[in-house]
């Protein structure tokens, strides 16, 4: 296979480090997304005239569930045979050796498993403090979360984790520090494009368009089919994350994929087919 054209890549996921503590470009990227978020969100609330602060009651919610459901999405989907025998390292960031345990930060986190955290945290969050319902948060709470995924693909870009397949086009990736010798998609960077483009589909029509953010679950439908279709297309040509998906004809991610497309386009249609819903802003 030529890799004459292909890019070589050996970023080092760390940004600086002080001593014992660094700075990863992963968790810089995942920090700036909810400092992004919470700015668009913000400007949102105030556009339509609702309280804005809503939106930091709502980001307490959602920044503990994003952490809680995506570690328990990995523990529970991708890795529970190791961790049913290691509890401790579910919310520890820590590791077995031979010599005890060692901090190592979290070895992994799904987007699956946030996305069914964030759902939670604003059913509570609609029920406790909004009183109005879930899909009216969410509609207005996915537009950031588009552009957050695009920032943490780029962490992962800089991890050199979650990539795909061999590939003979010019834009392959060789993930030096991966002992890689082959180019592969960058699919990280396929997947942060798609919800670039989702956030710019979403931000239009939260803005531009007369009524279609006040039809109820229009945003969230084009969010879930923007993002998780993405997800689940991109898919056929990533590497599998764990050994047991490579006898499964869908993988674990395109499989829990497949529930939020459905959504999606229940979604769309119901709200295209029903009118627009005003609230009394507050």
């Amino acid at each position: 296979m030529n890799t004459l054209l292909a890019i070589h890549w050996n970023a080092s996921p760390e940004l600086f480090s002080l001593g014992p503590i660094s700075v990863r470009w992963y968790g810089l990227m995942f920090a700036m997304g909810f400092l992004f978020g919470f700015s668009i969100l913000t400007r949102m609330f105030k556009y339509e005239g609702s309280d804005p602060v809503l939106v930091e009651k709502l980001f307490v919610y959602v920044i503990i569930a994003t952490i809680v459901g995506a570690r328990l999405g990995h523990v529970f989907f991708y890795g529970w045979e190791y961790y049913s025998k290691h509890l401790i390292e579910i919310f520890l960031p820590i590791a077995k050796v031979e010599t005890g345990y060692k901090f190592v930060g979290f070895q992994g986190l799904a987007s699956h498993g946030g996305a069914f955290g964030i759902i939670l945290a604003v059913w509570l969050f609609s029920k406790r403090v909004s009183k109005r319902p879930i899909l009216w948060t969410l509609d207005r709470l996915v537009v950031p979360i588009a552009l957050v995924g695009a920032m943490i693909r780029t962490g992962n870009l800089m991890n050199s984790e979650i990539y795909g397949v061999a590939t003979n086009l010019p834009w392959g990736f060789i993930f030096d520090r991966n002992s890689e010798t082959l180019a592969k998609h960058p699919t990280m960077i396929y997947e942060a494009l798609c919800y670039l483009i989702s956030f710019g589909l979403l931000m239009y029509f939260y803005y531009k368009t007369n009524d279609l953010k006040d039809r109820t679950g229009f945003l969230t439908g084009v969010f879930f089919i923007g993002i998780f279709l993405t997800r689940f297309l991109i898919e056929f040509i990533k590497e599998n994350q764990e050994s047991f998906e490579s006898g499964m004809i869908l993988n674990m991610g395109q499989i829990l994929s497949i529930p939020f497309i459905l959504a999606g386009i229940w979604l769309v249609n119901h709200a295209l087919n029903n009118p627009p819903v005003l609230y009394k802003n507050k």
